[in-house]
């Protein structure tokens, strides 16, 4: 992967990212929270993508993402362990939002995920500004 392609694939995770939060956004305006929580879950995994992109990572799996995640920016920095623990929990909850039935999600639920996975996020956003591999933050 040359330092263009992979400019280009951190710019298309990160993309993606902001399609599922406008995804997320939509459903939980129409009252859908359960859907909103897996839509945030997807939106902060594609800037965990594009952040594991900038060391030629390429997980094959959430859970490999997850692990990828914490080995090469938490382990040594520059994320801190609440920083994985997000990404964790969010990971948890897509699971229950998307296969059990009888797990519901409320506002306040997705209001408070919101904000953790919107920091994180930032956090995502600002190293990759910081390096040079986007030019613009939003």
């Amino acid at each position: 992967m040359t330092d263009g392609n992979k400019k280009e694939n951190i710019a298309s995770e990160l993309l993606k990212s902001a399609e599922m939060l406008s995804e997320a956004e939509l459903l939980f305006n129409n009252g859908y929270f359960t859907g909103a929580v897996s839509r945030l879950y997807y939106a902060l995994l594609h800037n965990i993508r594009g952040l594991l992109l900038t060391k030629g990572l390429e997980p094959k799996s959430h859970e490999g993402a997850l692990r990828l995640f914490s080995l090469h920016f938490v382990k040594d920095g520059p994320f801190i362990a609440g920083d994985s623990h997000i990404f964790s929990r969010l990971m948890k909850y897509r699971e229950e939002a998307d296969y059990n039935p009888a797990y519901l999600f409320s506002k306040e639920d997705y209001k408070d995920l919101r904000k953790s996975a919107m920091e994180l996020n930032e956090k995502i956003k600002d190293f990759l500004h910081k390096n040079d591999y986007i030019s613009d933050r939003h």
